[in-house]
């Protein structure tokens, strides 16, 4: 069940301009952020219900991806992470390869090993953990067959 209803842009430029790059060149260009590889995640918006897109961290093991919901550091989790957490069901394009996951919170070991595999892809998501307060969340997506 594709994704593929109204699709709202997002209301950040910067995340805007990547994911048409990204997009119109079926992930060829615009696929990183800092030097290190970046995806595209779509998802159902909580409130409005439309498509959203924005580009995220690439963390993948055997097929798995995982979402660090860091925002920075920030002391709350991003747009992006309710949208998720609301409607489970997203798509994800990996370089020319897009595909459908459900998506979970990780927990306990999950998490841990989970956030390990993403300090490894995106070194700054160590210090981010460091400069907030809350549980940065980690959610994995698991792939979905038909």
């Amino acid at each position: 069940m594709p994704l593929n209803d109204e699709y709202e842009p997002s209301a950040l430029n910067i995340a805007r301009s990547q994911v048409a790059l990204f997009e119109s060149s079926n992930g060829a260009e615009g696929n990183t952020i800092a030097g290190r590889p970046v995806v595209v995640l779509t998802m159902r918006g909580k409130k409005t219900g439309k498509i959203r897109k924005t580009p995220v961290m690439r963390v993948e093991n055997a097929g798995r991806y995982a979402l660090v919901a860091s925002m920075g550091g920030a002391p709350r989790h991003p747009a992006w992470y309710h949208n998720v957490m609301s409607h489970p069901r997203v798509e994800l394009q990996d370089g020319p390869r897009r595909r459908e996951y459900l998506a979970h919170e990780a927990e306990g070991r999950e998490r841990d090993e989970w956030w390990k595999r993403a300090v490894e892809a995106f070194p700054d998501y160590a210090e981010y953990q460091r400069s907030t307060d809350r549980l940065i969340p980690v959610l994995v997506l698991e792939p979905v067959t038909r």
